[in-house]
């Protein structure tokens, strides 16, 4: 969880990070933003942590593992230990950044690195280290009702509500490569994931979120892709699995993956089926996961979102399955056509 309400924003640096490849340049400011009125920190503050709301956390790492070779993690670290160098290490960064900017789809924009105090990330008060990208400028109207002739005009700027790409550094778990909760809203494009992987260069974190989705991420990998190659089982079989499986995950508190197999499986068959895939899984993937954890409930509901309980049949009908697959009953007539019976106790 992460709590901003008392959160102040203490240094604020701009810099504008061009495309290398499309002509544009790396324009450095001098020094910090004065940020003295307290309407603009209020608005600042809604730009950078608005987005932030059921973050998922990352670490730094780095090519060899070695977390403190990363150049943002030492950057932030010089940060953090020492405030005077806020300015100059922001410097770096967009430096950084814009050595990485060279695949011609990346936006130039004006990025900001902010230094907030007193915030709280999982009930522990600490700072943090803001790193956002604005891509996106928006033209605006402005009326000016100053004398008795109105007039308008337009301006172009920056819209609060919508920060293209950002991080949040929590000065926290340094051993580790620090806490680190990511936005990146454009360029979903592989080759334009330089954000996450290329600048942050980031892992996921070993904690209950992360072993929750990612054991809901294979679960359903499973069913959808891989059961139906060695048992013969329905669509609606299907959705009954996923209904199951997001089931144990909000009923129960705590994850035990022998248990899960049990419940939401039951057939022998096919939990050694699931086994294999978990292990081939895990090993391509390069997925490191417990077998008993505390479930998160961000996570599930998160997950939750992409499991299909929809049966889709030729373009007339769409059947929402939610709860008894024995209410539903497939089925062949004598001219050929395949049928679904469907039993209920009250019509709404």
């Amino acid at each position: 969880m992460l709590d901003y309400i008392n959160t102040s924003i203490q240094k604020v640096s701009v810099h504008h990070v061009g495309n290398q490849t499309n002509g544009e340049l790396l324009k450095i400011s001098k020094e910090p933003l004065d940020i003295g009125e307290d309407k603009l920190k209020q608005l600042l503050k809604k730009f950078f942590l608005h987005p932030f709301t059921t973050p998922e956390f990352y670490n730094f790492t780095f090519s060899n593992q070695d977390h403190t070779l990363n150049p943002v993690y030492s950057y932030a670290t010089q940060m953090f230990d020492s405030p005077k160098l806020f300015h100059a290490s922001t410097i770096n960064i967009a430096k950084h950044l814009f050595e990485l900017s060279m695949h011609p789809q990346i936006k130039s924009g004006d990025m900001f690195v902010a230094y907030f105090s007193e915030i709280v990330v999982d009930d522990e008060l600490t700072d943090a280290i803001g790193i956002f990208k604005s891509e996106t400028r928006q033209e605006f109207l402005k009326i000016d009702a100053s004398s008795e002739q109105f007039m308008i005009n337009y301006e172009d700027g920056i819209n609060i509500d919508k920060l293209d790409k950002g991080c949040l550094i929590v000065n926290t778990d340094r051993d580790k490569g620090y806490k680190v909760c990511i936005v990146d809203k454009l360029n979903k494009a592989s080759e334009a994931q330089y954000w996450k992987d290329s600048f942050l260069q980031l892992k996921p974190c070993s904690d209950d979120y992360h072993y929750t989705k990612e054991f809901l991420n294979i679960t359903k990998n499973y069913v959808t892709e891989k059961l139906s190659e060695e048992f013969e089982v329905s669509k609606a079989d299907k959705i009954d699995l996923l209904n199951r499986s997001v089931a144990y995950f909000k009923s129960h508190d705590s994850f035990d993956k022998e248990d899960f197999e049990q419940e939401v499986f039951q057939d022998k068959n096919i939990i050694k089926s699931f086994q294999n895939f978990d292990t081939i899984y895990r090993e391509e993937n390069e997925i490191e996961l417990e077998d008993n954890f505390d479930i998160s409930s961000q996570a599930v509901k998160k997950q939750a979102r992409v499991f299909k309980s929809v049966l889709k049949l030729d373009k007339n009908f769409h059947i929402y399955i939610h709860g008894n697959r024995e209410l539903i009953e497939k089925g062949v007539d004598t001219d050929g056509r395949k049928y679904y019976k469907i039993y209920f106790n009250e019509e709404n």
